[in-house]
């Protein structure tokens, strides 16, 4: 494969081989010295990990192929030097047992005289207005500080030296998929986070059995619902659907019964705790076994089951080669996984090795997701930290994936579903603001509450008292809102929840540490020089290499080549050495734009 019409000086420099032959597809076996080029270590590297600059790849291709996989693979040899998550000073023991709901924390201070550390006042308009203050609090908080947990993990990923444990972490992530939105504690979010990483090539049993007691999966899958004689099915489906086995290996009844092995299965602030008097010890029948199962035996029942390996082999393959797997190629996987005792590096090593790793399905045809894509772009220019503009939460949810917030349980869909026209419009104003950072009307998003709680902010700040600051919002509102409003106009209300929000926002953010708010800082035009370039034509070549994994048309690198010439004036790179930068990003953009860019 080359990625220009001629060969260039890109490709003039490097041994290009490109996918490898049909045969190979379904194949197993490693591939020779002999089939390992440029970029086929690229390939590796963005399927792998999250991409590099040219030096990267060539530090892969120096090692040869079973070196190179083994580089990635077998990571714990280099050392992790990354700081550790710095937490923000925002919780403190008297939210362990935070209320579900505003409802329930109102509940709680008319019954006992306070809540969440906050007692009721005695008397005086809105007696219980510091305890709804305080809800809203750490619902603000939380949701900050979660934020800044994903800038920190975003940022690991740009500067880790071991690109594989972030990527099989993202990918635990999706599979056993929690949010912050239901569990309501960042905390319960970075010790799931850090369970995930640690485990992250390891042993799947460990990683199931170790889930399965996790304090977020436990809240997320309302663990604490499911008691003796009144079970709670989420977990118990989840566990199978999701996280082992896939639909159709079990019965409804089976469900119920693996229920009911997993009553009395809650967490304790951060840790695991069974409660005996919740938990059924009666027999069950699961899977064809009877037993006084509890959970953990469930699991084992499980990890018994030749499709849990086939499963979970075939998920890991899909993501990192292609979509669908052959049903011959399932059971293989599983085979190997099983036969490993559910190590996943071994695995991982054949997969990486194999010839269906780089045969044609399989080589630049996988829609990298958001995540991927943010992370990937910052990489492939040398970056070496996640910059706070463009802002990372904005601008993964506007691609459609918000880190420690997946959707639903399942996750995030793979593939095609990462992509439509308004995708692609947010992909290339990603590239846009990366390329083109727009500091001067960039505003932080943690110190936007929305335009409710703005609005309420402005009138107050303006003199008006409580009552009058909320009441036009309360009457166009309707609804209850508008029972709130009598009871404003009758200085009757126990509390005033739209100040209660504006409070709590502007609480957690005094306690929330900043994001640092920087550009990405890389150059191209010194990039490219060091490359060797002398010409729009070297330019160019250059910048397809680095950044696309696809043959482009020869018309559409003529096109980049004839612009880049209009925009510093001459072919040569030499006589526009002073101003060379910006023309640079602009053809770079134009790159960053096609929709090859969004393959790998």
């Amino acid at each position: 494969m080359a990625l220009s019409a001629d060969g260039g000086i890109a490709s003039a420099r490097v041994k290009m081989l490109g996918a490898g032959p049909k045969g190979w597809i379904g194949d197993l076996t490693a591939i020779a010295n002999d089939d390992w080029s440029y970029d086929r270590a690229a390939h590796l590297l963005e399927r792998a990990g999250f991409g590099g600059t040219p030096a990267d790849i060539k530090r892969l291709l120096s090692l040869g192929p079973r070196g190179a996989v083994e580089s990635l693979v077998r990571y714990r040899n280099i050392p992790d030097t990354l700081p550790a998550f710095e937490e923000s000073s925002v919780w403190d023991p008297s939210l362990k047992n935070f209320p579900p709901s505003r409802v329930a924390a109102t509940k709680r201070a008319e019954a006992l005289g306070e809540a969440m550390g906050v007692k009721v006042k005695p008397q005086g308009p809105r007696r219980l207005q510091p305890v709804v203050d305080r809800f809203f609090y750490w619902l603000r908080a939380t949701l900050l500080e979660t934020r800044r947990l994903a800038q920190w993990w975003g940022d690991r990923m740009v500067a880790t030296s071991r690109p594989l444990e972030e990527k099989m972490t993202l990918f635990w992530h999706g599979h056993f998929a929690t949010g912050e939105d239901k569990i309501r504690d960042y905390r319960k979010m970075l010790q799931q986070l850090a369970f995930l990483r640690s485990n992250a090539t390891g042993n799947f049993r460990n990683l199931l059995t170790g889930v399965a007691r996790d304090p977020a999966m436990l809240v997320f899958l309302d663990a604490a619902q499911n008691v003796k004689g009144a079970p709670n099915e989420n977990f118990a489906r989840e566990v199978m659907e999701l996280f082992s086995m896939g639909v159709g290996h079990y019965t409804e009844s089976d469900i119920r019964e693996a229920a009911r092995a997993f009553t009395g299965w809650i967490d304790d602030d951060l840790a695991f705790k069974v409660d005996a008097a919740r938990h059924d010890d009666s027999p069950k029948t699961f899977l064809g076994q009877t037993g006084n199962f509890d959970g953990m035996d469930i699991l084992k029942i499980i990890l018994e089951q030749k499709i849990t390996a086939e499963y979970i082999a075939s998920k890991i393959y899909s993501f990192f080669v292609m979509d669908e797997p052959s049903d011959a190629l399932k059971a293989r996987l599983g085979d190997l996984l099983r036969g490993a005792n559910y190590e996943i590096a071994p695995l991982l090593e054949t997969i990486f090795l194999s010839r269906d790793f780089y045969a044609p399905p399989s080589f630049a045809t996988r829609i990298k997701g958001p995540v991927e894509l943010i992370v990937s772009t910052y990489r492939q220019f040398g970056v070496k930290n996640l910059p706070g503009i463009p802002d990372f939460h904005a601008a993964s949810r506007e691609l459609g994936q918000i880190l420690l917030n997946p959707p639903t349980v399942a996750g995030w869909a793979q593939g095609r579903a990462w992509m439509n026209p308004g995708a692609m419009l947010s992909r290339n104003n990603l590239a846009r603001d990366i390329l083109f950072p727009n500091i001067i009307d960039f505003a932080d998003p943690s110190f936007d509450p929305g335009e409710q709680i703005r609005e309420v902010n402005t009138k107050i700040r303006a003199g008006l008292d409580i009552g009058a600051a909320t009441i036009e919002q309360a009457a166009a509102t309707g609804g209850m809102e508008a029972m709130t409003m009598a009871n404003v106009v009758a200085s009757a209300e126990d509390f005033n929840t739209r100040y209660a929000s504006l409070v709590g926002w502007q609480e957690a953010v005094r306690r929330v540490k900043p994001i640092l708010r920087n550009a990405a800082q890389f150059e191209i035009a010194g990039a490219i020089a060091d490359e060797g370039a002398r010409t729009a034509e070297d330019a160019v070549d250059l910048l397809l290499l680095r950044f696309l994994h696809v043959q482009v048309a020869p018309q559409a690198r003529e096109a980049l080549v004839d612009y880049l010439t209009s925009q510093i004036g001459s072919g040569d790179l030499a006589q526009a050495s002073t101003y060379l930068e910006q023309p640079l990003r602009r053809v770079t953009h134009l790159i960053m734009s096609m929709p090859e860019y969004q393959l790998n």
